[in-house]
């Protein structure tokens, strides 16, 4: 079968005889379509909305083109589909319909069904490619993931970056291969019963080649700063285009590539005063298109914590976004393994076991209460109504991993018995969990920030990196900061890159076994128990001690539903004389069963899961 997504701007294929170019461009009185290798002018003609179009009988399929402004400045497609030369370079045309999909009739899964498993393309394997990738999708599949999340694929400046420097939204970056690779990618996945994620950026462009600003002023509004400049004009004069720019980005991602849904990046950054907020626009477009046929998920990064962004309908749909990003489990459970307090960790530093227990059992710690580290500010939204699988959680992201001075993850510089203790908790709620690559192993490579600017940005970035660490006691002086990895140096992408030979070691192979283990025990117990589950949990937290315990959904027994026992511990000496909660046995690890009560002895570490099948005692 073939798929693509018809858009009003790029450059489409007509019928394989001819090819449609159209750029908005209206701060350009007059633009000019380069096209084919010896750059044949071609005026293109404008109305009075600032759109320039042109069709041309004699082009094709991986012809290459760009656009000349009056001034002479070439620039590239805004809506390239590929630029094989990078972001400077001329884009190239590319016909949707020449990829075979192969699993066709994939219609996604359940969101309670995930397993998310977030991976940077260029990192994931040592050749850093959509091809290379595929090739270890099979073993993901094995272990009990059940989804892989892409951090951005927008083609960024240089051949390596995390990808939040994207500046053409349509073109996959070609350091990772061409788009017909990105959908073998995909389609492979599909065929192993992976549902696929994209990492989207639609707070702002990249700082290098970004040429919007040079013939289409309207796409940004000067009324609403941010740290990038002038935010994107989703609310201002002219802003129902550039809102258009962005739907039909999700839906060609969607429908084109086949994805399975987007992760969208800090929604909090994206200034918009308008309704429908953007977000709920991507949400509902969609929603009402590739989503009326098979499973589409979004699932939002947000600061804010706003709850109503995840609010389901009566039949217990999302009216908007799927699923958010859980910071504050992470940073709980970040506090509570490591003991740090720097920044953002101060608000969790009072009693970590207890904020780890809340964001368990409600999702969000921060419901609306204020927040020391943003000075008193209130934050987040109530949680009360939301199913538990609405929380992405996770004990790092590339995020936390990546903006550390030298990217160590959190098993490297934890109490490995708390880190393990967290992740048991996590992999046994009703939460829908995360792996940052690599977690499934304990990966001894780091993920540091690399990017690969041109010189004087190049320099500017890493200067500021330091400059920024400077603030922390361990890099006070000069000496210290010097040592932090240049994000600009091949050296530090290349030691990001996993190491695939560690797992041939015991110790990182029977952590990914027992990770395996759990997965399957979640898989069978509790994901069929998830569908419909609403409402938060209960936690109590004492000298070390959590209990936790939720109630789950069987609409076959009405209000008598099962209910989900957890009893987790994270104190220096053991927990003695503790009551097991009834129900089955899921996982015990580091208990000891004491005296003829049969009361539970629980060592620094341990964790006790039990599933009670009637919710009455």
């Amino acid at each position: 079968m073939k798929h693509a997504h018809a858009m009003p701007f790029g450059a489409s294929m007509l019928d394989g005889t001819a090819v449609s170019f159209t750029l908005w461009a209206p701060g350009a009185t007059q633009v000019v379509l380069e096209h084919g290798t010896a750059a044949d002018p071609h005026p293109m003609v404008r109305d009075n909305e600032g759109w320039h179009r042109l069709t041309l009988p004699a082009a094709r399929a991986g012809d290459a083109y760009r656009f000349r402004l009056p001034d002479g400045l070439q620039v590239p497609d805004p809506a390239s589909r590929s630029n094989p030369d990078d972001v400077h370079g001329p884009s190239v045309v590319v016909d949707p319909h020449a990829y075979d999909w192969q699993h066709d009739a994939w219609r996604g899964r359940p969101w309670e069904e995930a397993v998310i498993y977030e991976l940077h393309v260029g990192c994931f394997t040592p050749e850093g490619t959509f091809t290379a990738a595929s090739q270890r999708l099979p073993a993901l599949a094995q272990m009990g993931i059940t989804a892989i999340e892409l951090m951005p694929l927008a083609d960024f400046p240089g051949q390596r970056n995390w990808g939040y420097d994207g500046v053409l939204q349509f073109a996959p970056d070609a350091s990772y291969g061409s788009p017909d690779e990105l959908k073998a990618l995909v389609d492979a996945a599909h065929g192993l019963g992976l549902m696929v994620l994209i990492d989207v950026v639609y707070n702002h462009f990249g700082p290098e080649g970004n040429y919007l600003h040079a013939y289409c002023p309207p796409f940004f509004n000067p009324a609403h700063q941010t740290p990038w400049g002038s935010a994107i004009n989703y609310d201002g004069d002219q802003a129902r285009t550039v809102r258009d720019f962005f739907i039909h980005n999700a839906l060609y991602w969607v429908e084109e590539f086949r994805f399975d849904g987007l992760r969208m990046d800090a929604i909090h950054a994206i200034r918009d005063d308008s309704t429908p907020h953007i977000v709920e626009e991507i949400c509902h477009a969609l929603r009402d298109g590739p989503g009326r046929e098979r499973h589409v998920h979004v699932v939002l990064e947000n600061d804010a914590n706003q709850a109503s962004l995840l609010v389901r309908d009566a039949q217990g749909r999302p009216v908007a976004a799927t699923a958010q990003w859980n910071d504050d489990l992470h940073h709980a459970a970040h506090v509570l393994a490591t003991g740090e307090t720097d920044g953002y960790y101060a608000d969790y530093a009072d009693d970590p076991v207890a904020q780890f227990g809340r964001a368990l059992a409600q999702g969000f710690v921060y419901q609306g209460q204020p927040s020391a580290f943003r000075e008193g500010e209130p934050r987040g939204e109530d949680t009360s109504q939301l199913p538990l699988p609405a929380f992405v959680s996770y004990l790092q992201t590339h995020d936390q991993v990546g903006n550390r001075a030298f990217g160590e993850r959190i098993h490297a510089i934890g109490d490995i018995a708390l880190v393990r203790a967290a992740w048991t908790c996590l992999l046994f709620s009703p939460h829908v969990p995360m792996f940052f690559m690599g977690d499934e192993f304990e990966a001894s490579t780091p993920f540091q920030y690399f990017c690969d600017f041109g010189p004087e940005l190049a320099r500017a970035v890493a200067e500021g990196r330091r400059a920024e660490f400077g603030r922390f006691k361990a890099f006070a002086d000069e000496a210290a900061r010097a040592r932090i990895p240049d994000p600009n140096a091949a050296s530090t992408f290349e030691a990001s890159k996993l190491r695939w030979d560690e797992c041939a070691d015991p110790l990182h192979e029977a952590w990914r076994v027992q990770v395996g283990e759990m997965l399957a025990l979640r898989r069978q117990k509790l994901v069929p128990l998830l569908a419909g589950q609403r409402g938060a949990g209960r936690f109590d937290a004492k000298d070390g001690l959590l209990r936790v315990e939720w109630t789950l959904a069987d609409t076959t027994r009405g209000e008598d539903d099962p209910r989900l026992h957890l009893l987790a511990h994270f104190g220096e000496r053991p927990a003695e004389g503790v009551a097991a909660p009834p129900g089955e046995v899921l996982h015990a690890s580091a208990i000891e069963r004491e005296g003829p009560q049969g009361l539970l002895r629980i060592a620094r570490g341990g964790v006790f899961v039990a599933l009670q099948e009637s919710g009455l005692v």
